[in-house]
């Protein structure tokens, strides 16, 4: 035996150590991780750029961009800072997209699992509750509880959560269905261990990965159903939100375009980082997937 077989072999790095080198191998998605860091540091300093509220007048109206630096974006028609409101819309549409994403994968992952788990009439009920949800289009019945829940914010994000449940309940009832049957779910049942902590402790954890990807494009669809809502006047007008300043925006949009267009392009990258997100999360999180 020699002295080279008898080393000991390097212990093998951390799980989020091999997760941020098999992320960081998709330069998109450092892309994204870069634009989605700026758009949650306009978020955290948007008081401290501009404190006051952002819907107040800041100068005259219509001030074109780069005309006067208290006000470098211009202002808009009510003479409004488009810079506030582009910093402050961050904060809004990030609060969005987190909760109603929460709000979908939470009722996602509560009907997928009991379906893909117990089967039989179960899985049917369940699955012909969210058939039922998918024979609407999301915005349509998005529409129908803004209508019926009223248009402040948190009426909002509800809504838009509730609209985008289906998609993470059926991926997440695939998974249970290709799990339910593998040797650990057995184990644990002959161990006696209740149904609630096989689904959430045993089979949950190993169902989540694709739920963690498909969460940002949630993220980045909340974010586009809150905008259009907000350009067709059903926003909450008490927040300045980038849907807002387009809807707004589209008034004045041949003789100061600036007041729709900034707003529009920051929408465009927040939804950009999010979809490079998503792809780098399935590249780390599923490395065998990629070719």
């Amino acid at each position: 035996m020699t002295l080279a077989d008898t080393e000991i072999a390097p212990p093998e790095p951390p799980r989020y150590v091999m997760f941020w080198r098999r992320y960081k191998r998709n330069r998109a998605a450092l892309l994204g991780l870069f634009l989605f860091a700026l758009v949650v540091l306009m978020a955290l300093t948007a008081g401290i750029i501009d404190p006051g509220d952002p819907l107040r007048r800041a100068g005259e109206p219509l001030t074109p961009p780069f005309m006067n630096w208290d006000t470098p974006l211009g202002t808009d028609q009510l003479g409004r800072d488009v810079l506030s409101g582009v910093f402050y819309g961050a904060r809004i549409s990030l609060l969005i997209g987190v909760v109603a994403t929460l709000v979908a994968i939470v009722i996602g992952v509560v009907i997928g699992a009991l379906a893909g788990y117990f089967g039989g009439w179960v899985d049917d009920v369940l699955m012909r509750i969210t058939e039922a949800f998918q024979t609407i289009p999301n915005f349509v019945l998005l529409l129908t509880l803004v209508a019926i829940m009223g248009s402040k914010i948190e009426w909002i994000t509800i809504a838009i959560g509730i609209v985008s449940w289906t998609a993470p309940a059926r991926m997440v009832r695939a998974e249970f269905m290709s799990l339910r049957h593998r040797e650990f779910v057995d184990a644990a049942r002959n161990l006696g261990v209740s149904n609630t902590s096989i689904i959430f402790r045993e089979i949950l954890p190993n169902a989540m990965p694709p739920i963690v990807v498909y969460a940002s494009v949630i993220m980045a669809l909340s974010i586009l159903m809150e905008s259009a809502l907000a350009f067709l006047a059903l926003g909450d007008p008490n927040y300045a939100s980038w849907g807002n300043m387009i809807g707004q925006g589209r008034a004045v949009l041949r003789s100061a375009p600036y007041c729709a267009v900034i707003p529009g392009v920051a929408i465009i990258l927040t939804v950009l980082s999010f979809s490079l997100l998503g792809e780098g999360l399935n590249d780390a999180l599923n490395p065998r997937q990629k070719k």
